[in-house]
């Protein structure tokens, strides 16, 4: 009768600690004052599976493996947030090094009409024979060559001094270029140069941009000077025919924005056929000029770095670092607690032990 009544004690005591909370020892003390049965009899009615649960070392070791996991987990979370602490480092140095080096874009812009760019000659010695619009490039046959003949280009000699040297005076002739790419116009221009002491004959021009900014110009000297410092100077030979190709590129900086020409030459030979006195002493010279084709080449920087993609990816970093503290916080709080709990726990067996050891 007795063992009975202990058992059912016994059952209703241990559906109450599976109910409790962590702090499940400070009932089992006023619970184990009210039992005022012996403990060899409690033992003997207790399941084999309840008293290996209630086994101190057992619980001291899955505290143990909840730290070592808790630990484990946070090792993980540190490691994943140096990750992130790296990735927005990385994106940070990306974006600025994209941002201080763009990238060369080159778009091409197709027209039918170019605006007639400025060809400035510097003949020297040498006369202007002829100077003719030609379309088809088609050049006819020479008529009377080494003779002057009319012509019906647009023209104006500009005299300017260099803008390297002080003393040099320069005398330019500048000529308004073709402008009717699709049926391929060209300018065919003759000069003649009497027999020179120079052991060279040559004469050097210049492309730029409009003819008619400088026709609109007040100091015209000043606009050849300043030409003369962006564009380069090219020449071409005596005894031969020179035709030139040229093509537009539009260069868009930082803060301001080029023209450049580009040029293809290709030269052939003139067959002289005047008489060898007049060869002598007459040197010719021919020069074409036509656009290559109805495209302007625009080459621009491009920066690359997208802001919004950056402010993105540092957002997501930083609400990864925040997540990874907040559980690093928690853990630290979570471990502390269970190990002053386990302390606590330990102290109170230890405690009722010693009772226990007195009182028997």
């Amino acid at each position: 009768m007795l063992q009975k009544e202990t058992s059912g004690s016994y059952h209703e005591f241990n559906d109450e600690e599976e109910l409790q909370t962590p702090d499940f020892y400070q009932d089992n003390d006023g619970a184990n004052g009210g039992l005022e049965e012996p403990e060899e009899s409690i033992a003997s009615v207790l399941p084999e599976e309840d008293i290996v649960n209630s086994n101190p070392l057992t619980l001291f070791n899955k505290a143990c493996l909840k730290n070592v996991f808790t630990v484990l987990l946070l090792f993980i979370y540190l490691v994943l947030t140096a990750v992130a602490v790296f990735l927005a480092y990385q994106t940070i140095t990306d974006f600025m090094e994209k941002l201080s080096h763009p990238v060369m874009s080159v778009t091409y812009k197709e027209v039918d009409v170019f605006s007639p760019p400025g060809i400035a000659l510097y003949p020297g010695t040498a006369q202007l024979l002829s100077c003719k619009h030609h379309f088809h490039a088609h050049i006819p046959p020479l008529v009377t060559p080494g003779k002057p003949q009319p012509g019906d280009c647009v023209m104006e000699e500009v005299t300017y001094t260099g803008p390297y040297t002080n003393h040099t005076v320069k005398q330019a002739l500048v000529v308004s270029g073709p402008t009717d790419v699709r049926n391929r116009e060209l300018i065919f221009l003759q000069f003649s140069q009497n027999e020179t002491e120079e052991d060279f004959s040559a004469i050097t021009y210049m492309l730029f941009d409009k003819y008619n900014d400088l026709s609109r110009s007040v100091d015209k000297s000043g606009f050849m000077q300043d030409c003369e410092k962006n564009y380069s100077m090219v020449t071409f030979s005596g005894g031969f025919r020179t035709w030139v190709k040229m093509s537009l590129v539009k260069t868009s900086g930082k803060k301001n924005e080029s023209m450049e020409f580009r040029q293809e030459s290709s030269v052939v030979k003139y067959n002289d056929k005047r008489p060898v006195s007049e060869q002598k002493a007459i040197q010719l010279f021919f020069v074409a000029f036509e656009w290559r084709d109805p495209f302007v080449q625009e080459v621009r920087d491009i920066v690359t770095a997208n802001p919004w993609n950056t402010v993105a990816i540092l957002c997501g970093v930083f609400m990864a670092l925040f997540k990874a503290a907040n559980f690093a916080s928690f853990s630290v709080k979570w471990v502390i607690k269970i190990r002053k709990r386990h302390l606590r726990n330990r102290n109170r067996e230890l405690t009722t032990s010693s009772q226990r050891y007195t009182n028997g």
